[in-house]
């Protein structure tokens, strides 16, 4: 059970690294310095492309920001799916260091890297064409503008007083005020981060439990058992607990070929690491997060059928 524990923190911790530089990055968007130019990738003609190659990389953080930065809008739905979908969390790593030949394991994770490679930025690119007005990115909510009514030496006597006290700025840049850079940039990305590293670090304790009392040898003995045409429905399912554990899962019984790859497929198609978590923190936008994970889930089945099918067919 401490393996639980440890497992959580350790989880925690890595999260926490990745909130910390991305809640800085974030402020310095917000408040368009320098960083704002190069960042226009993050919702531009090439954003599906750059994040499904993000989430091929072995790190559930890159989901977590993905998560993060679509809750701020600085990404749109189609660049937060590919992240989504191309991540694998740690079922890779089980891949090459199974027990498969040489050959088969080399196989398997060029196909599966570049199936969900290819899946990832074209539903990212086909989101953002049928549904970007409806999930447009927009990165701050603009400040309101003062009544129309008020004398003009009225507005040029403020914008003095506000560059004579430049020296000590007060920060009032969409919901955040800070006193000084050090707690715009530092502090308050700092405190955000233990905060999101917290909530991650309970549900993941919580799901790491969940898996320690079923057990791992369990949820594969039910993967096997599913059935072949069973398991593109079943392993989705699996694959959407926000837990390193479920792709882990995945990709044990893929290896002891207790699932074909369809199923392999379909379950990491889902499974998005701890990113999901971070979309649920937002309980007013659940109807939304809802139908992500819902579109999640069709995609994990529609390409772990079409996945069994070639299969059956060329294999």
């Amino acid at each position: 059970m401490w393996d639980v524990v440890l497992d959580a923190l350790k989880d925690a911790l890595i999260m926490l690294a990745f909130l910390f530089v991305l809640y800085i990055v974030i402020e310095l968007l917000e408040h368009k310095t320098a960083v704002g130019k190069p960042a226009r990738a993050l919702s531009g003609k090439c954003a599906p492309l750059i994040g499904g190659a993000a989430g091929l990389l072995p790190l559930c953080g890159f989901s977590v920001m993905a998560g993060k930065l679509y809750q701020r809008k600085y990404i749109t739905v189609g660049t937060l799916l590919a992240v989504f979908i191309a991540t694998s969390d740690e079922a890779l790593l089980v891949l090459a260091f199974s027990s498969l030949g040489a050959l088969e394991k080399t196989f398997s994770i060029l196909a599966l890297l570049g199936s969900k490679f290819v899946l990832a930025v074209g539903v990212g690119y086909l989101a953002d064409l049928l549904l970007r007005r409806f999930f447009a990115a927009k990165p701050c909510e603009e400040l309101p503008k003062p009544p129309e009514h008020e004398p003009e030496h009225e507005h040029e006597h403020e914008h003095e007083h506000e560059h004579e006290h430049s020296d000590v700025e007060e920060f009032s840049v969409c919901e955040h005020k800070h006193e000084s850079k050090w707690m715009l940039f530092l502090v308050s990305p700092l405190l955000h981060a233990l905060q999101v590293a917290a909530v991650i670090f309970l549900f993941d304790l919580a799901f790491g439990t969940m898996f320690y009392f079923i057990g791992t040898e369990r949820v594969i003995g039910f993967l096997q058992g599913a059935g072949y045409w069973f398991q593109p429905l079943i392993c989705p399912l699996v694959g959407m607990i926000p837990n390193c554990a479920s792709s882990v899962a995945l990709a044990q019984t893929f290896a002891l070929h207790g699932i074909g790859f369809g199923g392999l497929l379909g379950g990491l198609v889902t499974n998005a690491g701890l990113g999901v978590l971070i979309l649920f923190r937002d309980t007013k936008a659940w109807k939304r997060n809802l139908l992500i994970l819902l579109t999640m889930f069709l995609l994990g089945v529609a390409f772990g059928y079409a996945a069994s099918g070639i299969e059956i067919l060329f294999i």
